[in-house]
Protein backbone atom coordinates (compact mmCIF):
# COMPACT_ATOMS: atom_id res chain seq x y z
CA UNK A 1 0.00 0.00 0.00
CA UNK A 2 1.23 3.35 -1.11
CA UNK A 3 1.18 6.74 1.24
CA UNK A 4 1.66 10.29 1.25
CA UNK A 5 3.43 11.36 4.10
CA UNK A 6 2.17 15.18 3.61
CA UNK A 7 5.02 17.12 6.13
CA UNK A 8 3.22 20.65 7.42
CA UNK A 9 5.19 23.17 9.86
CA UNK A 10 5.69 27.18 9.69
CA UNK A 11 7.40 28.20 6.52
CA UNK A 12 8.21 31.11 8.46
CA UNK A 13 10.19 29.12 11.03
CA UNK A 14 11.70 27.02 8.65
CA UNK A 15 12.65 29.44 6.72
CA UNK A 16 14.34 31.37 9.37
CA UNK A 17 16.26 28.73 10.04
CA UNK A 18 20.62 29.18 9.62
CA UNK A 19 22.09 27.43 6.56
CA UNK A 20 23.91 25.29 9.57
CA UNK A 21 20.19 24.29 10.98
CA UNK A 22 18.96 23.34 7.87
CA UNK A 23 21.73 20.91 6.88
CA UNK A 24 21.64 19.47 10.30
CA UNK A 25 17.84 18.49 9.90
CA UNK A 26 18.59 17.19 6.56
CA UNK A 27 21.19 15.62 7.97
CA UNK A 28 18.96 13.75 10.42
CA UNK A 29 15.94 13.32 7.75
CA UNK A 30 18.52 11.27 5.51
CA UNK A 31 18.90 8.55 7.76
CA UNK A 32 15.48 8.12 7.86
CA UNK A 33 15.84 8.25 4.13
CA UNK A 34 18.87 5.73 3.52
CA UNK A 35 16.32 3.26 5.87
CA UNK A 36 13.83 3.76 3.67
CA UNK A 37 15.70 3.29 0.35
CA UNK A 38 17.50 0.09 1.58
CA UNK A 39 13.61 -1.09 2.22
CA UNK A 40 12.84 -0.41 -0.81
CA UNK A 41 10.10 1.55 0.62
CA UNK A 42 11.01 4.84 -0.48
CA UNK A 43 9.38 6.83 -3.53
CA UNK A 44 9.41 10.12 -4.79
CA UNK A 45 10.07 13.09 -1.79
CA UNK A 46 9.58 16.34 -2.37
CA UNK A 47 10.57 19.84 -0.63
CA UNK A 48 8.68 22.74 -1.95
CA UNK A 49 8.97 26.02 -2.61
CA UNK A 50 7.64 29.04 -0.58
CA UNK A 51 4.03 29.36 -0.89
CA UNK A 52 5.08 32.95 -1.95
CA UNK A 53 5.79 30.97 -5.67
CA UNK A 54 2.63 29.49 -5.49
CA UNK A 55 -0.41 29.74 -7.45
CA UNK A 56 -3.86 28.96 -7.21
CA UNK A 57 -6.81 28.07 -9.71
CA UNK A 58 -9.34 28.77 -7.78
CA UNK A 59 -13.22 27.26 -9.05
CA UNK A 60 -15.45 29.83 -7.95
CA UNK A 61 -16.31 31.37 -10.84
CA UNK A 62 -16.30 30.35 -14.75
CA UNK A 63 -13.44 30.32 -16.37
CA UNK A 64 -11.82 29.40 -13.01
CA UNK A 65 -9.82 32.16 -11.42
CA UNK A 66 -6.00 31.96 -11.37
CA UNK A 67 -4.57 33.85 -8.08
CA UNK A 68 -1.17 34.39 -6.56
CA UNK A 69 -0.66 32.49 -3.73
CA UNK A 70 -1.70 29.26 -1.60
CA UNK A 71 -4.59 30.96 0.52
CA UNK A 72 -4.24 28.31 2.39
CA UNK A 73 -6.75 28.93 6.06
CA UNK A 74 -4.10 27.47 8.43
CA UNK A 75 -1.07 28.22 10.67
CA UNK A 76 0.71 26.09 9.13
CA UNK A 77 1.72 25.49 5.55
CA UNK A 78 2.30 21.87 3.22
CA UNK A 79 6.22 22.07 2.88
CA UNK A 80 6.82 18.78 1.02
CA UNK A 81 6.04 15.09 0.68
CA UNK A 82 6.67 11.41 0.82
CA UNK A 83 5.32 8.41 -1.21
CA UNK A 84 6.18 5.46 1.11
CA UNK A 85 5.39 1.84 0.56
CA UNK A 86 3.87 0.16 3.67
CA UNK A 87 2.09 -3.22 4.84
CA UNK A 88 -1.07 -0.72 6.39
CA UNK A 89 -1.63 2.19 8.27
CA UNK A 90 0.34 0.92 11.38
CA UNK A 91 3.60 1.03 9.26
CA UNK A 92 2.71 4.40 7.43
CA UNK A 93 2.53 5.96 11.05
CA UNK A 94 5.52 4.59 12.47
CA UNK A 95 7.51 5.59 9.60
CA UNK A 96 5.50 9.17 9.71
CA UNK A 97 6.97 9.08 13.35
CA UNK A 98 10.84 8.19 12.61
CA UNK A 99 10.47 11.36 9.93
CA UNK A 100 8.99 13.97 12.98
CA UNK A 101 11.80 12.69 15.31
CA UNK A 102 14.46 13.91 12.43
CA UNK A 103 12.13 17.08 11.63
CA UNK A 104 11.30 19.48 14.43
CA UNK A 105 8.07 20.91 14.48
CA UNK A 106 4.90 20.94 12.51
CA UNK A 107 2.63 17.53 11.66
CA UNK A 108 3.00 14.92 8.89
CA UNK A 109 -0.28 13.90 7.56
CA UNK A 110 -0.40 10.61 6.80
CA UNK A 111 -2.90 9.05 3.56
CA UNK A 112 -3.27 6.41 1.50
CA UNK A 113 -2.74 6.94 -2.24
CA UNK A 114 -5.21 5.60 -4.71
CA UNK A 115 -3.12 5.86 -8.45
CA UNK A 116 -4.67 7.01 -11.51
CA UNK A 117 -2.58 5.37 -14.62
CA UNK A 118 -4.42 6.35 -17.68
CA UNK A 119 -5.89 3.00 -19.15
CA UNK A 120 -5.98 1.36 -16.19
CA UNK A 121 -8.55 1.23 -13.06
CA UNK A 122 -7.42 2.78 -9.87
CA UNK A 123 -5.77 1.21 -7.56
CA UNK A 124 -4.92 1.57 -4.09
CA UNK A 125 -2.03 -1.43 -4.00
CA UNK A 126 1.65 -1.05 -4.79
CA UNK A 127 2.81 0.39 -8.09
CA UNK A 128 5.19 -1.49 -10.23
CA UNK A 129 8.13 0.52 -10.61
CA UNK A 130 7.10 3.02 -8.53
CA UNK A 131 10.53 3.45 -6.64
Amino acid sequence: MLYALLCYNSEEVVGAWSKAEDDAVMGKLAAVHDKLTKEGRLGPVARLLPTTAATTLRKTQEPPLVIDGPFAETKEQLLGFYVVECTGLEQAIETARELARANPGGAYEVRPIALFIPGTAPTTGPATGAR
